[in-house]
């Protein structure tokens, strides 16, 4: 009897475990971003009289007679704008008192300032509004003058603009002349009226 041998071959798949291994990169894209640096730089103004009195002395005549002193106002700021001057009384009233007397103001005004006449007090800009361009110069018991024209200080509520400018300044100077004219007929005595000079960043 014959006998067969038959080979047999075994074949064991064993299932290998395929570990895939990734490579993830990592892309990073150029963002762009902008950021504004903001600086507020506040704007300040200051406004200096250069003594804080203004003595305009006179001896009178019986035909009268003027003195013309100045007041220099300094003002500076970094406003880029500039700044607007004003001026304005703060007694109460447009005359110079002493006691219970007083020197009236002229009846000039801004608008339309007027030579001064006697027994009365105003004040004057060189250039500005309609008051003329001088030059006008500090005169002590003169003959009153028939060509500077003087107006009244305003009161509080109604300042004039005396001067505006469009850009910084530093010690920029403006000079306010007043006028007293007066006569033997106004009592002898220290008269006094108060002004505000005020400085407004525009």
């Amino acid at each position: 009897m014959t006998q067969s041998i038959k080979k047999i071959t075994i074949v064991s798949s064993i299932p290998l475990l395929a570990v895939a291994l990734v490579a993830v990169f990592l892309t990073l894209q150029a963002n762009a971003v902008t950021t504004s640096v903001n600086s507020t730089v506040g704007s300040i103004i200051s406004v200096f009289t250069s003594s804080g009195t203004v003595a305009v002395n006179v001896t009178p005549t019986a035909g009268g007679v003027q003195t013309i002193a100045n007041d220099i106002i300094t003002v500076s700021t970094n406003n880029s704008a500039g700044y607007t001057l004003k001026i304005n009384e703060t007694a109460g009233s447009t005359a110079l008192v002493s006691g219970g007397n007083s020197i009236p103001a002229t009846s000039g005004t801004f608008a339309s300032p007027i030579v001064q006449t006697v027994n009365t007090w105003g004040y004057r800009v060189d250039g500005v509004g309609s008051f003329g361009a001088g030059p006008t110069s500090a005169v002590s018991n003169a003959a009153i003058s028939g060509s500077i024209k003087f107006a009244a200080v305003p009161v509080t509520a109604s300042p004039d603009t005396i001067k505006t400018t469009s850009s910084t300044a530093t010690n920029d100077t403006t000079n306010v002349w007043y006028g007293v004219a007066v006569n033997t007929a106004t009592p002898s005595g220290s008269y006094t009226n108060n002004v505000t000079y005020t400085a407004i960043a525009n």
